[in-house]
């Protein structure tokens, strides 16, 4: 892909254009003109994920939509007054819509429903990331990468769209300023406008994301209550945890003791909430196992039942999980309003097989409190 692109625009010599022109030595001109000498050798190799990255004025939105046309997308008009999926195509299924989103790492049913506008710059960036994936499938050039949110989330919101992308087998262009993506998009080429440089991939990995878990106070719930997909309620005997990103809490775990006709010492997971900001890379996932992990050592079995998407193919892949119940509809619930929608959702349970922490790591996790940050 080679191009020469040239942009250029009439000066009008206003009275103030004058004044600017004597005031800082600007040579007099009828016209401002720009030109690129664009190489991009993407047909050398095959790739998915690729960059344009450089400051403000340098070129990198003329370039992108002059090499890429009609995959070139900045933005959606999105419905005023309806929830964010009826923003999507109407030819894709509810599921197709819901697997879109959870691969951005945008995981959260009850932000589903509501309109674009009310949603935080994080939401709204996966979500715009999932609309165009939707509708530009096979290759989608996205400008203003990572621009409206700060800069963890941009981080973090990098990793999970390539990670979705690769999946995916499709093909995405991030243009953005931010440099400090690079690691965590980790994309098979860059391009730079500013000199005019093409480089492909080298090899390195992402950047560990490193958590802080600790037991937390109940009050801690009411931070992630509102994105649960399926209920707010959280019981009182439950053991709570949070894992902490530079101090500030961004997962929640909470385990309960098992009472039913299984012999033996049991927990059960009870509820795990990623925030959205951080969803996509596995955060809730490393909680959730590093937990199991802690009970299986304290002479504990670990199990599960989530009807969650996203968490029931995770769970099938990993090694550290075996299936005990496949996915089955069914109604339990304390309400009606409960069994009903019980009826309308798979429910899957799971056994913790992975690895356990020794007795005495295991007793330290437990102990781990962090009542004073998470309050």
């Amino acid at each position: 892909m080679k191009r020469t692109i040239a942009r250029q625009s009439h000066i009008i010599r206003s009275p103030r254009v004058m004044q600017l022109e004597g005031m800082f030595d600007v040579p007099p001109a009828a016209k401002s003109a720009l030109t690129w000498q664009v190489n991009l050798p993407l047909d050398e190799k095959p790739w998915n994920v690729g960059l344009i990255v450089g400051p403000s004025g340098c070129g990198k939105s003329t370039v992108a939509r002059e090499m890429f046309g009609d995959a070139y997308t900045v933005g959606f008009d999105w419905p005023a007054d309806r929830a964010l999926l009826d923003g999507f195509p109407a030819e894709l299924s509810i599921k197709d819509v819901t697997l879109l989103l959870s691969s951005v790492g945008f995981s959260s049913p009850p932000s589903w429903v509501r309109p674009f506008h009310v949603l935080s710059n994080g939401e709204q960036f996966r979500a715009t990331l999932a609309r165009a994936l939707a509708t530009k499938s096979d290759l989608c050039v996205f400008d203003e990468f990572t621009s409206v949110v700060d800069r963890t989330v941009g981080r973090i919101g990098s990793a999970a769209v390539a990670k979705a992308v690769r999946r995916r087998k499709g093909k995405f262009v991030a243009v953005t300023c931010h440099d400090d993506v690079l690691e965590w998009l980790d994309p098979d080429w860059v391009y730079s406008p500013v000199d005019n440089s093409f480089q492909w991939r080298l090899l390195r990995r992402r950047p560990p994301i490193e958590l802080e878990i600790c037991r937390v106070h109940h009050s801690t719930w009411a931070l992630f209550a509102p994105h649960h997909y399926l209920t707010a309620s959280l019981a009182r005997s439950a053991f709570c945890f949070a894992a902490f990103l530079d101090g500030r809490p961004v997962a929640f775990d909470a385990w309960m003791p098992f009472f039913g006709r299984s012999h033996g010492r049991i927990r059960r997971g009870h509820r795990t909430v990623c925030l959205p900001d951080y969803q996509g890379v596995g955060i809730g996932n490393a909680l959730f196992t590093r937990l199991a992990g802690m009970w299986r050592g304290l002479g504990f079995r670990a199990v599960s039942g989530t009807g969650h998407p996203a968490e029931i193919a995770h769970r099938v892949r990993s090694p550290n999980w075996r299936m005990t119940s496949a996915p089955t509809r069914h109604a339990r619930g304390k309400s009606a309003v409960d069994r009903a929608r019980a009826v309308n959702r798979l429910v899957a349970s799971f056994e913790y097989i992975g690895p356990a922490l020794l007795p005495a790591d295991a007793q330290k996790q437990l102990n781990s409190w962090a009542v004073t940050r998470a309050a």
